[in-house]
């Protein structure tokens, strides 16, 4: 009886230990996936991370290369000393090692020192001279090979042709066929190494918000006359309902919220009335829209018909983006031929039929009012001389610009074109003073600023 006994219990036990040890393995299994998930993530983060300060790097050494004040060069080139030893941080992070990497971090080292020189430099008031700015087109050329081989590593790695562990064990024959395959190390490895010789010495609408809102006007209202400031801008259509979202008391623009059900349409439209004046600040239609039949140009004059009917006159389409057959457009008010920057409209337009999807006046409402002009200003032709001669000027007009102190200046906008990147450039109208650089880009979707 006592050996059976004792033969069970063994026979427990090791059931037990089985069962302990089995446990055990799964746990180790899972803490295991739970650990190259999360590390997984911390690279993917860092890669991330390291291309878009790449991108930063080689946009703003687009800008470096046409600015001539000394003012704007200081404030340029510091950006690209802080962006590339950011970069370089981020690329520390990634998980292997490679000759072409190493020359990565070799560029961004040489990108930091010598960008820091030259923001010394014209922080004391000296111009850059033309071998300044060779060098810097010479640094932009390669961050443009730098930027295209990173993106293709990126493509590489989240299309799941590469993966991190691949790269952490870059001494198997299977990894550097494959690395060999894209050409990705040996390209910035043979083009960064010619860069040895270098040596040396040491679209405004993010400014919508301010204290004063200058184009509320009006007393404040209730919510029931915010309701029936919906019916009003709804007046052309038979609506079946209005729901109330409530108060919006934190908005940037204190505003009552509700939802309207328009009769025969499926879809609902979300609209903000201010407080104040009982203007309308947004709208927004949860509409798919599955095809483009309407042109850029018909979009552009539908938008601005509209903005006309809503009692929004004088405004010009600016720039404009495409996104799941919806046009985004912004538009900017045209005071007599100069165009105002801050006083800016977002309209949506569906592409299948131009039915209108949104619009978003914060813009608009914090800025728009009657203005004074300087009277004393440098002529258009004196405001050129302050351009980078290379500049190749496709058109000139007056506009008026935020600034990150909530001020306006009015200024000589000019657009041109050099490298085939196109740029905006603006100057002071009183002072001749480079104000700001913006890059034109010309996106698939449609033309944007940087």
């Amino acid at each position: 009886m006592n050996k059976d006994f004792k033969i069970k219990s063994i026979v427990v036990l090791m059931l037990v230990l089985v069962v302990i040890s089995a446990g055990t393995g799964v746990y180790a299994i899972k803490l295991k996936e739970r650990y190259t998930v999360a590390t997984n993530n911390n690279y993917n983060e860092a890669f991330t991370n390291l291309v878009n300060y790449m991108n930063n790097v080689e946009n703003t050494l687009a800008k470096a290369m046409i600015t001539k004040s000394s003012e704007h060069s200081a404030e340029t080139m510091t950006k690209i000393w802080r962006d590339a030893n950011l970069a370089s941080v981020y690329l520390a992070r990634i998980p292997f090692n490679s000759e072409g990497l190493s020359q990565t971090e070799k560029f961004l080292n040489q990108v930091s020192d010598y960008s820091y020189s030259l923001s010394r430099k014209t922080i004391n008031k000296q111009e850059l001279t033309d071998e300044d700015f060779n060098n810097i087109q010479t640094l932009y050329n390669y961050s443009i090979e730098v930027q295209n081989t990173l993106n293709q590593l990126s493509e590489e790695l989240f299309d799941g042709t590469i993966s991190w562990d691949d790269l952490q064990i870059n001494n198997n024959l299977q990894f550097a066929q494959t690395v060999d395959n894209i050409s990705i190390f040996s390209h910035i490895d043979q083009n960064l190494n010619e860069f040895e010789g270098l040596i040396y010495d040491g679209a405004y609408s993010n400014h919508v918000s301010k204290p004063e809102k200058k184009g509320l006007t009006g007393n404040d209202i209730d919510e029931e006359e915010a309701k029936a400031k919906v019916n009003g801008f709804f007046k052309d259509e038979i609506i079946e309902n209005i729901y109330t979202n409530g108060f919006l008391e934190n908005a940037d623009i204190p505003s009552y919220d509700f939802l309207v059900k328009i009769k025969d349409k499926n879809h609902k439209i979300n609209i903000s009335v201010s407080k104040k004046g009982g203007h309308i600040v947004q709208t927004s239609t949860d509409r798919e829209v599955h095809e483009e039949k309407i042109s850029q140009d018909e979009a552009n004059e539908i938008g601005k018909k509209y903005l006309l009917e809503k009692g929004y006159g004088n405004m010009k389409e600016t720039y404009y983006i495409k996104r799941n057959n919806i046009v985004t457009i912004n538009y900017a008010f045209d005071d007599s031929g100069i165009i105002i920057y801050p006083d800016l409209i977002n309209v949506k337009v569906a592409l299948d039929n131009g039915e209108i999807l949104g619009i978003e006046a914060a813009g608009y409402m914090n800025s728009h009012t009657r203005r004074e002009y300087p009277n004393k200003r440098i002529t258009i032709e004196e405001a050129k001389e302050g351009l980078n001669k290379k500049l190749n000027i496709k058109s000139e007009r007056l506009s008026v610009i935020p600034t990150e102190w909530k001020t306006e200046i009015l200024c000589y906008e000019f657009i041109g074109e050099i490298e085939n990147k196109e740029f905006l450039v603006y100057i002071n109208v009183e002072t001749g003073k480079e104000e700001d650089i913006l890059i034109i880009l010309d996106t698939p979707g449609g033309k944007l600023t940087m």
